[in-house]
């Protein structure tokens, strides 16, 4: 069975790739039960709780998060130096119970999927 990650890197308002990746993440759920989610540089704002996109004149994409482990995908990570470098710590209100590591670690998780899809 082909493991699949998905790796989020852009922020949540100012383009597409976030919706278009979790759609991608819904409809890839239907076809392997081994997904993992990866947010790293700005994609680590995608977990954030409270965001209010209709003031920035949005879709709001981002609560349809909260309902992945609905689709068994419970495998997330959220790389500590990118929470750090954008003044968020690890004990930051996110809105899925994410398993933050250091890019060492991120990337080692990683590798052990066949396939790799970035938004």
């Amino acid at each position: 069975m082909n493991r699949v990650a998905f790796v989020f890197h852009s922020a949540p308002h100012g383009s597409a790739a976030g919706r278009e990746g979790l759609d991608a993440l819904l409809a890839t759920s239907a076809l392997t039960e081994e997904i993992g989610v990866f947010f790293i540089g700005d994609g680590v704002f995608q977990l954030l709780a409270g965001q209010q996109p209709q003031a920035v004149l949005a879709r709001d994409y981002i609560s349809t998060f909260k309902v992945l482990p609905l689709y068994d995908i419970e495998t997330f990570y959220v790389c500590a130096a990118s929470l750090q470098a954008r003044g968020l710590k690890e004990d930051t209100p996110f809105i899925l119970d994410a398993t933050v590591l250091a890019p060492a670690s991120l990337r080692e998780q990683l590798s052990h999927y066949d396939t790799i899809l970035t938004f």
